[in-house]
């Protein structure tokens, strides 16, 4: 099997690796790749989030199957646009994507899947930001409601850094998502899903603040580590059923299935698990991690999904 890999983080470097590592693959490629990925795979130069390029890239190298690692390209529709090449994709169509692309879209699906996250509200106006925040606090979460790269979230105690944060996304023209503080360690767990399927891989843990002891700004994570010794017996288990499935049966019932890794968020708090966010691929650093200590051949799972 050929396999084709876009992006070009460690993300894609710890897919590719893990691919690499499967005797029923033949050849990984990557585009557009970096330094690391040349290691093991074939790189090309071609713009991930280009549908045409990557289509055409995937038929020239008869690839038997395309993974798409960022979200980017997912969000955009590549993969749509790829399996209408009659090419086996890994990664969700664009209308499933958005449970990462619209922060908005993913708390709709979960009020009507019954699912256990936090209280949010939508700012879409400097007039309102005032007003809006009082309803929160005393630690206040600050989204901005599209694409950030996980990236785009301020979790502070100081209402003024809230409010600049918050003024900051609405003057680059995106809605502001505000939401109540879940308390309780965060687990990333990564699930392969189609359809109503989900079966769940090892969850992890990653670092969000910047300074030691959990201190300071966050960021879209500074490692990541798994197995979690803390974590208790079953708890896997709980998040497939009380969150991951009922999800993915919310989003066939609205005819936009997810095919691919869906990425659960999770505070597990004193009440069970509540979801902080979802992602439509692998996590960034979690996958290195996770991938690892992966025994199953990578390809034929994808492939699988797919």
């Amino acid at each position: 099997m050929r396999v084709l890999v876009i992006g070009s983080g460690a993300r894609e470097h710890a897919l590719a690796l893990a691919l690499s590592r499967d005797p029923g693959v033949t050849a990984v490629l990557a585009a557009p790749g970096n330094p690391g990925i040349a290691n093991v795979a074939e790189l090309f130069p071609v713009d991930a989030a280009s549908a045409g390029s990557v289509v055409a890239l995937a038929t020239e190298q008869k690839a038997d199957l395309v993974v798409i690692g960022p979200e980017v390209p997912l969000v955009l529709g590549v993969a749509d646009a790829v399996r209408a090449a009659g090419i086996p994709c890994f990664g969700p169509s664009a209308a499933a994507a958005r449970i990462e692309g619209s922060k908005a879209f993913a708390k709709d699906v979960m009020a009507a899947a019954g699912v256990r996250t936090a209280h949010s509200e939508v700012v879409d106006s400097p007039a309102t930001i005032d007003e809006a925040l009082d309803r929160f606090g005393p630690t206040w979460v600050v989204k901005d409601d599209g694409l950030a790269a996980g990236k785009g979230v301020v979790v502070t105690t100081d209402r003024d850094a809230a409010r600049d944060h918050a003024v900051e996304i609405l003057e680059n023209g995106h809605p502001v998502l505000l939401e109540s503080f879940l308390d309780g360690p965060e687990v990333s767990l990564f699930c392969l899903v189609d359809g109503e399927t989900v079966v769940p891989l090892l969850p992890a843990q990653d670092h969000k603040r910047v300074g030691e002891g959990d201190t300071g700004p966050n960021t879209g994570g500074m490692g990541a580590y798994t197995p979690l010794p803390w974590l208790p017996e079953g708890s896997v288990e709980q998040i497939v059923s009380e969150v991951v499935e009922p999800v993915a049966a919310e989003m066939v019932r609205r005819g936009c299935g997810f095919s691919g890794l869906l990425y659960a968020g999770l505070a597990m708090g004193a009440e069970g698990p509540a979801v902080v966010e979802f992602n439509c691929r692998f996590g960034d650093p979690e996958t290195q991690a996770v991938l690892a200590l992966l025994e199953s051949p990578l390809g034929e799972v994808l492939n699988a999904v797919a």
